[in-house]
């Protein structure tokens, strides 16, 4: 028994080995960047996004507001305040719901991260984020152009941190801050994908999410998103894992979309904000944009 104990340990330190090899170097990269972007650009991007209300963009404006989202550094309990900052300085409601929307799917730091799952779906995640804030953008101006969708009632600007004087030592500490909070996901990341890749049979896996049963792994891939996604560097090392044994790329596009969208902290300030009604919108919409994109990356790829 004790032999099969540490013939174990050493199968799985050799697929934990592995995994920490490829991924850490994005991981470290994705900090060290989210953080400098934190300390030095996030005031000047949320500015840049406040002055823009006072443009006449119309409509097209919700594209720079998703793409300002998406080099937003902020969590969402973080973008919240910030966009009702910007709503009672007279904002337009579709281009907050790009740029939340956006925010909520991807930052700095994620797309570091995801440049480990290669350049094909690094693409694929930005662009689908893209279009996922400009499609709620659309949707709101579309459906909601008379009506009320947000209420940030009794919500204000955040608390900024990173208030040292010395910059440097600033920059520091948001790194530290940063490695707190991603840190023990990232490793429980890496050893789930271990403990997977040693234990799942592949055939069962490739008839879930594989191109077999691709509708299926679309369905699968968009719902496992919803209880599985606690932090998005934690979930990388889990789609190497399955891409590896056979995930479509649809099938990890639906992941990416549905996981952070649905993370369980993002689903209660998103409650507060959007109320009941509102809120069971926002679920559908998401469900449905994660399995089109799934199903159009699969039929182009």
């Amino acid at each position: 028994m004790q032999e099969i104990i540490s013939r174990e340990s050493v199968y799985l330190w050799y697929y934990f080995s592995i995994q920490l090899e490829q991924i850490f170097p994005y991981w470290l990269l994705g900090i060290t960047i989210g953080s400098m972007i934190s300390v030095f650009g996030k005031d000047k991007i949320h500015r840049l996004f406040a002055s823009s209300s006072h443009l006449d963009m119309g409509l097209l404006g919700i594209i720079p507001a998703a793409l300002l989202g998406m080099i937003s550094p902020l969590c969402m309990y973080g973008t919240i305040p910030i966009a009702a900052s910007f709503a009672q300085r007279g904002m337009r409601q579709d281009w907050l719901a790009a740029f939340m929307m956006s925010s909520v799917l991807i930052n700095p730091q994620l797309m570091l991260y995801s440049a480990a799952l290669g350049p094909a779906l690094l693409i694929i995640r930005i662009v689908s984020c893209l279009l996922c804030g400009v499609t709620a953008g659309l949707l709101v101006h579309l459906l909601f152009r008379t009506k009320k969708f947000f209420n940030f009632e009794g919500f204000s600007e955040p608390v900024n941190r990173d208030i040292h004087p010395n910059l440097f030592i600033r920059f520091l500490k948001n790194v530290w801050r940063n490695v707190k909070v991603t840190g023990p996901y990232f490793l429980i990341g890496i050893a789930l994908a271990a403990l997977f890749q040693r234990y799942m049979p592949s055939e069962l896996f490739a008839s879930m999410f594989g191109h077999k049963h691709r509708g299926f792994g679309l369905l699968m891939a968009a719902t496992v998103g919803v209880p599985l996604y606690m932090c998005g560097g934690g979930t990388i090392p889990l789609l190497l894992a399955w891409l590896e044994f056979g995930m479509t790329n649809g099938a990890a596009t639906a992941f990416m979309i549905t996981g952070p969208a649905t993370k369980i902290t993002n689903l209660g300030a998103l409650k507060i904000v959007l109320g009941m009604r509102h809120f069971i919108i926002y679920l559908l919409f998401v469900m449905l944009f994660a399995l089109l994109s799934g199903f159009l990356i699969n039929l182009i790829l």
